[in-house]
């Protein structure tokens, strides 16, 4: 009798102490209760290309599939517009007290476009085209409008995804970006100018390019096809109808299109869009290195001679390579096998890489090659400019 009191006591006591574990947790943890949304999209099988030897027609069937994908996204924010700075000078302001001009607002108005790429209503779009939007307005290719709300942005790929309560909205498929090459015929998709879904043809001018000031990430799609402004966060399509870039920015000196236009490819997008609808923000590997390029004067200073690589000026302390042993000076040539040409080559090979992976670096140190194993932590988010 006293062993089954004994038992039941201590159920007793468990189950109470299990229960106001679950508190606790529910109280300062909420987050390890709330369901992670899961990325769904649909992805061509293999890169499909038409046959244009005979020469195509027309495109009409590749914009009937991804035309009803394609929404124009009007925004607008209220802008508050500076005092003179005389008006917030003390002495002014106690002689003038209540007579002094109350701030103006004006609401801006802007334009872009997006691309849906699922069922959910989940929108792919530019960071530039929503950045400091106080309201987001949706409308679809058959009429119907909706109230957006930003999941999240990634200004250094230049990228957001927006969300719409609508259902059976229309989601295109994503193609192959790695397989496009020069010469083949592509189309973008969007509102131009505020006169309504309007499609362009022309051809991949160029693929990979990069270090043109547009952002932090650059691997962008160049086509011919004419881009203007409201296009941007539209969509670029091959001759299938299939999602193979998102049209962002133009390259004019006349504010319009003269043939030269950067897109975004679906290899990049699609890892930037998953991790932002499932944490609400990109996550990329750090390193915690300022970094050079190892021009050829550097090398030689070096005594390395003709070696490319990343030279690193600075440590961050505290950071990942702090804790690695990495050194100004060193020279990293090698992440995981892979050659560094540059800077930019580290810093990407670097974000491509999750937080808390395990990678090996080959470098130079002081002319002698060195290994080295890093754990690389969350690249830190880019502080965002107000609107």
């Amino acid at each position: 009798m006293q062993a089954r009191k004994l038992l039941s006591f201590a159920t007793e006591a468990i189950t109470a102490g299990l229960a106001f574990a679950f508190v606790l947790l529910l109280l300062f943890k909420p987050e390890a209760f709330e369901s992670r949304p899961t990325v769904e999209f649909v992805e061509a099988p293999a890169p499909a290309r038409q046959a244009i030897e005979g020469g195509m027609a027309s495109y009409a069937q590749a914009v009937e599939i991804a035309a009803p994908a394609v929404v124009n996204v009007y925004t607008r924010k209220v802008v508050t517009q500076r005092l003179n700075p005389l008006f917030e000078d003390p002495l002014f302001r106690r002689f003038f007290g209540d007579r002094i001009p109350a701030p103006r607002q004006r609401l801006e108005n802007s334009l872009g476009s997006g691309v849906i790429v699922n069922g959910q209503g989940f929108i792919l779009t530019n960071n530039h085209v929503i950045q400091g939007a106080d309201e987001i307005e949706v409308a679809l290719h058959d009429g119907r409008t909706a109230a957006a709300a930003i999941v999240g942005a990634d200004p250094e790929s230049d990228l957001a995804v927006l969300k719409i309560d609508i259902t059976d909205a229309p989601a295109i498929t994503f193609g192959q970006s790695e397989a496009l090459r020069v010469g083949d015929v592509v189309l973008a998709i969007g509102n131009p100018f505020g006169v309504g879904q309007t499609v362009t043809s022309g051809i991949v001018s160029a693929t990979g390019r990069s270090q043109l000031g547009l952002s932090t990430f650059e691997n962008f799609i160049q086509t011919d096809a004419a881009i203007n402004p409201g296009n941007s966060g539209g969509a670029l399509i091959n001759t299938a109808g299939q999602l193979i870039g998102i049209n962002t920015a133009i390259f004019s000196r006349s504010g319009g299109s003269q043939g030269i236009g950067f897109a975004i490819p679906v290899s990049l997008v699609k890892g930037v869009m998953k991790q932002i609808i499932e944490h609400g923000r990109p996550l990329r590997g750090w390193l915690g290195v300022e970094v050079h390029d190892l021009s050829n004067t550097l090398a030689e200073s070096f005594g390395l001679g003709d070696v490319s690589g990343a030279l690193i000026a600075g440590i961050q302390p505290g950071g990942p390579a702090a804790d690695a042993g990495l050194q100004p000076g060193d020279v990293i040539i090698h992440v995981n096998e892979e050659a560094v040409t540059g800077s930019r080559s580290l810093m990407n090979i670097i974000a491509s890489n999750a937080p808390g992976t395990v990678l090996k670096l080959k470098i130079l140190r002081q002319g002698q090659p060195q290994e080295l194993e890093v754990v690389i932590g969350e690249r830190p988010q880019p502080r965002l400019e107000q609107g």
